[in-house]
Order: C-alpha cells, then structure tokens, then sequence
C-alpha cells in the first residue's frame, strides 16, 4: 500500500503509517506534480490546504482512501469521491477536549481581563485598578448545545461552582439530568437568567443569528458572552452594537462569520469588533494544541489504515457495513432515511423512544442497517455531528433515545411496510411507509393520517379543520405566488374533523408564502417538508 501525504501530520501518526504501508512525505507538491503523481497512491492524507477537487480525484485512479487530518472537509470533494467509490475518513473527537478547554480559557480570560492587563503592563504601565475582574462562583452560566465539546464545558463550569443552565432542544431532558444542567426551553429565559453565556450549537439554519439584538436588549447589564462554536450563530453587527453601548459586559469571541483562510499569514484581518476593549479574541485556536494535534495525527493514521484494510471505519461517506446488503435493500434504505427526515420538521419536542416495525417480507431481513438509516434521516438535520451508519447508534445513546425494533411477518394491504412509532414527552406520533414496484418510496401514514404519496424535495404538510374552502384557499395561495402543485393527497380523521393535506410543489416555499397559508381560518398548523 502507498499513502501519500503532501501537508504536515503528526510524527506519531506516520510512524503507525510506516509500519503498514509505503509512505510518502511530500511537503513541497505543486499543484501540477500532485496531478501528475496522484494515480500511483491507495490513500492520501491532507489537512486544509489541499483541494481535494473532482480533477484531483478523477486522477486518482489508484484512490481507495482520502484521510482529512481535522474535522471539516471542505477542501474535498466528497460528492466526487463517494461516486468513485473512494472512502472519505476525518477525525471530528480529536479536538473535543482542546476546544472545551479553550472556551473556558476565554471565559475566564474576560473574567480577569488578562490581554488587556497584559498588554498593559507590556506598555510599561502598572494599573492594577483599572483591571478588576468578577469571579465565576455562585453565577449562572448558559451553556448553548449539549453535545460533545458543550457537554465538556459544562462538567468543568460546575466545578467552578456555577450554577449551570442549558439549552439544546434536541437533548431529552434525561441527558440534562444525567449532567446536573437545569434545562432552559427558550433563548429568552436564557438571555433574562444568564451572567455567562457559552455557544456550543451547530451552524444551521435555525442556529445562526439565534443571539440578536432582540436578545441582547434583554440580557443582563453584567452579561459576558463566549463563541467558540461557529462565526455568525451569535449576531457580530448585534454584538458589535451591544458592546458599544455598554449594553452587556463584553464577549469572547474564537470564530468569525468570515476568516482567512488557513494559512493565510500576512493578510490582514479587519473586523468593527476589533475596535471595542471590551472583547477578547482568538484566531480560531479551539483545536490548536499539541494534544489534540498529536490525536489527530493518530486518529487518522488508524482510520485510513483500517480503511485499507476494509475494516469498518467511521467514515464521512462510507456507512462500514455489508455493502451487498445495502445494494439489495437500497430502496428501503432511501425510504427509511426519508421518515427519519420528517419527525424534526413538523415536531419540536425531543424524540425519547423510537419503535420500527417490519412487517412483510422485509422482516424476513436484516433490517438493522434499514434501522440506521432511519436515525441517520432523524438526526442528520439537528446536529452539527457527521452521522453516518457507524456513529449513529453511539450518537442515539448519548441522547438518551430508546430504539426498538420489532417484526410481524403478516401485513394487510402491502407486500412490506415499515412502521415507525416516535414518542415524545407528550404523545406518541406514527409514520409508515413501503416501496411500491421496485424502488418507489411512499409514505403510506402520516401522524395518524391514511395517505399515499412519494416523498420530495418540496412539500407542504397543511393540518386544518375539516370543513368546505379551505383547501382552495390553500391552492390559491400557492397559485398567486407562482407555486406549482405537482400533485396533493388529503386525508380526513372523521373523529376529530381534522385534515391533512401533503401538497408537492415544484418549488421552495417561502417564509411569506408559508405565513399567508397559517393564517387561512381553519388551518390548524403548516410546515414546509424537504424530503
């Protein structure tokens, strides 16, 4: 085996390398010569400097591994490279600790306005009053997302004595209770309790932004506020205003909306933020230790190494299970991660117990990888985790979620049905589904509802009354603002006179258009579904 690797990775991560395979450190590779000698390698390793693109990739004719020493993989092309069939492998764990640790770093570097001081005293100038601090003991510290790295955080901010509160919507409240953490439901309680607060959320669409200044107008005067996370999950032009006029205490801030690239040294780096002397910085160092160098050079020597030997790995696009299974059951994969996609887009609440029911001749397989697929569609869009078939289970039991799998050889009506009971903190919801003729995906019940329709990448899910016009209200709405509804199923429960709708449309849905659809009398609730 050959592995090529043009960017600097750990000594010990190669010696494990060197052990195994012919390795080639190659640190001054131009662009071209990487073109030109790529075809003779099994594995290449990188770190963010090299663009892993489809030329790149379409040349690698010899590829079966692509190693990225880190977490993101922006610089690969992993489209590309699942096409190919080539594994993609990162390192996303090894860096937990190193971030945890520099988020409290910050927090405690505002505290005591260290850089300041520092840089003071550098000028030559003793000025121990100008410089007073607040302690953490006995305060309140909010800590935003409650997975990995924010879990860490918290532990450590308890034993400085603090009273820790915390808000992850998709964390059942077992986890918080597990982790002594007061669950928050609401930003705005967070933001009217909190003398710290610490961000620790994926960047979504639903996360960025989710500090403003709506949110800063009602924080505490004494607020300090650490980002770690993400660039732009706490509003930069609301901080920015909020900092300026004393209207919180100051902020800690590791990314920004828009960095330099790596490696960028010498280009300058201009923000408003770097005007305030209320606010800390640092250039994106939450992973910049030796430690968490040293794990990454490790993590990823093993991980292509097992790759290479067609171990299961953890890997970005590869699931590391029997892959003829999933060729045959295809289908079925595709509808289960469908269903997994819809629970979170029409329900808030955190699922706390998952039951799939095969019935028909699909309980006659192995339906364990069907089963993952499913909570792969479950949480892949409320996580800033890669989840794959390989991490997924771990992922649900950090969460605290039951998962129960059941068969019934007998089904009415279908060949195969799969069925999937959610329950919540509140209720139970089902969905089910089947594939009709070879590969056709269809959800055969919604909630609760009896309806028929393939999913796609632009639904409404409209609940309402069950009463004459509504519906035409609904199709007029969409008409007016040049939606074209492809096809729409309805379904009525005769017992509570509600209705539901599931319209396919050619297009997105807007915020607007979605808004006007709510406010039609009679509609009881309306989602847009991405399936």
């Amino acid at each position: 085996m050959r592995i090529l690797v043009p960017e600097k990775i750990e000594e010990n991560g190669l010696e494990i390398l060197k052990q195994k395979a012919d390795v080639d450190v190659r640190l001054d590779l131009t662009r071209e010569q990487l073109l030109e000698c790529i075809d003779q390698y099994d594995a290449l390793i990188v770190r963010s400097a090299t663009k892993v693109d489809a030329e790149l990739i379409s040349r690698g004719i010899n590829l079966k591994v692509i190693g990225r020493a880190g977490t993101g993989v922006d610089n690969i092309d992993v489209d590309a490279a699942t096409e190919r069939g080539i594994i993609v492998v990162n390192t996303p764990d090894s860096n937990n600790m190193s971030a945890a640790e520099h988020s409290i770093a910050l927090l405690l570097a505002l505290c005591r306005n260290i850089p300041q001081a520092y840089m003071s005293l550098k000028a030559g100038k003793w000025e121990r009053s100008k410089f007073k601090g607040v302690e953490l003991y006995d305060k309140t510290v909010a800590v935003l997302g409650l997975g990995r790295i924010g879990s860490l955080v918290a532990s450590r901010l308890k034993a400085f004595g603090m009273n820790v509160i915390g808000y992850d919507p998709y964390i059942p409240q077992e986890r918080f209770d597990s982790m002594g953490v007061e669950k928050v439901d609401s930003i705005n309680e967070i933001m009217q309790r909190a003398d710290f607060i610490t961000v620790h959320l994926p960047k979504t669409n639903e996360t960025m932004g989710i500090i403003s200044k709506k949110e800063f107008d009602m924080a505490k005067k004494e607020l300090r506020i650490v980002n770690c996370a993400r660039g732009g999950i706490v509003d930069e032009n609301a901080l920015y205003e909020a900092l300026k006029a004393k209207r919180i205490a100051g902020a800690a801030i590791d990314v920004f909306t828009n960095e330099p690239k790596e490696g960028a040294a010498g280009e300058g780096f201009s923000h408003p933020l770097l005007e305030l002397d209320n606010i800390v910085f640092t250039p994106h160092l939450g992973a910049s230790t030796v430690e968490a160098q040293r794990n990454v050079g490790l993590a990823i020597a093993q991980q292509v190494l097992n790759a290479l030997e067609g171990n299961v790995v953890e890997a970005v696009n590869l699931h590391g299970l029997n892959m003829k299974a999933a060729t045959r059951l295809a289908p079925y994969l595709n509808l289960a991660e469908k269903m997994g996609r819809i629970y979170y887009q029409v329900e808030s609440l955190p699922a706390e117990q998952i039951e799939l029911v095969y019935s028909g001749d699909i309980s006659k397989e192995d339906t364990r990888i069907i089963t993952l697929s499913y909570l792969t569609g479950l949480l892949q869009p409320v996580t800033d985790e890669r989840v794959n078939f390989v991490n997924i289970e771990k992922i649900i039991h950090e969460r605290g979620i039951q998962v129960i799998e059941s068969k019934n050889s007998h089904v009415d009506y279908f060949v195969n049905l799969i069925t999937v009971n959610v329950k919540n903190k509140e209720r139970m919801m089902t969905f089910a589904g089947t594939i009709f003729g070879k590969e056709e995906p269809r959800i055969v019940n919604f909630d609760g509802f009896e309806v028929d329709f393939m999913p796609t990448e632009h639904m409404l899910m409209v609940q309402n009354i069950d009463r004459p016009g509504i519906i035409g209200q609904v199709c007029t709405i969409l008409g007016d603002n040049s939606i074209n509804i492809a096809n729409m199923k309805a379904s009525r429960n005769t017992k509570h006179g509600i209705n539901l709708m599931v319209l396919d449309v050619d297009s997105d849905i807007s915020d607007e258009v979605l808004a006007a659809v709510k406010r039609v009398d009679g509609v009881l609730k309306a989602k847009e579904l991405n399936l």
